[in-house]
């Protein structure tokens, strides 16, 4: 059975915990069309194309 041979500080326990934790930042790539930041394998917000075709119709202002 695993024991531990020394006591983990409060620290080195709580720095672990924390590392676990944080806050992870959504991965973003170019739109190949328009150049938007977009989440990868989503249809871009900006102009509505995916893998070269427009799959929703966005209205220009």
């Amino acid at each position: 059975m695993a024991v531990p041979k020394q006591k983990m500080s409060k620290s080195k326990t709580r720095m672990r915990r924390s590392h676990n934790d944080r806050v992870n930042l959504p991965k973003l790539v170019p739109c190949p069309n328009c150049g938007e930041y977009m989440k990868p394998h989503h249809v871009c917000p900006n102009c509505g194309y995916y893998k070269g075709m427009e799959i929703v119709s966005v209205e220009e202002e």
